[in-house]
């Protein structure tokens, strides 16, 4: 467990042992909602089994923009940081088992990744491929059809296409469900 967060950073296992011992293991059945839009985040989560979901409320209606899978730490970065509320609601998709922890708890390991340059930089690194991830999903909707993003995420993230519900899928592509059904069919037949 934790051994990618682990590769990434290269702690002493003092530092590691402190820093983990922080976390709470939680198992929790799908469809239950960790933080929701608007409320203020003060916990982070990581993912050992299972999958969760990033959505917003538009007018009602339910927007999906991110999947995080397993071995991935996820929370709602502007209100974990700056205390505002969250733009964003998570909520788990699968049953999950999730480590949290708490905001004191990652401050304390953060002062110590920004006194070493290389972790710090490290650090960055990974903070900054989330955010690209936001930006190259972003712009495919200017660029791509929704039939380019539907092949774009099957080639790159095909767990996706295999675990999620068609709904939050299309929800995630920007389509309704009775589009995507007609994506997916033009896709199979050009393939015969």
């Amino acid at each position: 467990m934790f051994e990618h967060i682990k590769n990434k950073f290269p702690f002493p296992k003092e530092k590691w042992r402190k820093f983990l011992g922080g976390f709470e293991r939680m198992e929790v059945p799908a469809k239950t909602l960790l933080l929701k839009e608007d409320e203020v985040s003060y916990s982070a989560y990581y993912i050992e089994k299972g999958m969760v979901r990033a959505w917003y409320n538009n007018d009602g209606k339910d927007v999906t923009f991110q999947f995080f899978l397993e071995n991935t730490m996820f929370s709602s970065l502007e209100s974990f940081k700056k205390g505002l509320p969250s733009m964003v609601s998570f909520e788990t998709i699968e049953p999950c088992v999730l480590y949290k922890i708490n905001k004191p708890d990652v401050e304390a390991f953060l002062e110590e990744v920004y006194e070493n340059p290389e972790l710090r930089n490290l650090f960055m690194d990974a903070l900054f491929e989330r955010v690209f991830d936001y930006m190259k999903h972003f712009f495919s909707f200017i660029k791509d059809t929704p039939q380019q993003r539907y092949i774009n995420l099957a080639k790159t993230k095909p767990e996706i296409i295999k675990r999620v519900p068609q709904h939050y899928i299309a929800s995630y592509l920007g389509v309704t469900t009775v589009h995507l059904s007609r994506i997916k069919s033009k896709i199979l037949k050009e393939k015969l």
